[in-house]
């Protein structure tokens, strides 16, 4: 069984986060240049949202506002799922299906300490599976 701390430790821990107070042109800058689809919020180190370009797509450009003049905190999602390292990934998928995210920060003893996608959740049980045909192509060839 896969844990998200493996998953972790094979892309990195590296997280790329924004303060609440920065504009959203300022976070969708970030996101091209580390070409990444979603930025954690932060404050005092502490995760109070999550900003993502579902987001950007609904609440500025549907709504004609400006990303120079809008910032974060007005349009993150709040309420952010976490998850902690000891988590499975089939039980991270779960909840990354269930409630439709595809951006998950991890969280060990109430501090930020990666984020997965839903790419890596789907890679690492690819692979996870994968061992467990070679493994049985083995039984059955042996």
């Amino acid at each position: 069984m896969t844990l998200v701390s493996q998953i972790l430790y094979a892309k990195g821990d590296k997280t790329w986060t924004i303060t609440p107070d920065a504009t959203v042109f300022d976070a969708l800058s970030l996101m091209a240049e580390k070409d990444i689809g979603s930025l954690v919020v932060v404050e005092s180190e502490d995760v109070v949202g999550i900003f993502s370009e579902r987001d950007y797509a609904r609440k500025i450009i549907l709504h004609g506002r400006s990303s120079k003049d809008t910032e974060v905190k007005d349009i993150m999602t709040n309420e952010v799922l976490c998850i902690s390292p000891d988590q499975s990934v089939t039980k991270c998928m779960a909840l990354m299906t269930d409630k439709r995210v595809r951006h998950i920060p991890v969280l060990a003893e109430g501090r930020l300490v990666g984020v997965i996608s839903i790419g890596d959740v789907v890679k690492a049980i690819i692979s996870e599976q994968q061992i467990i045909i070679d493994h049985l192509e083995d039984y059955i060839y042996s």
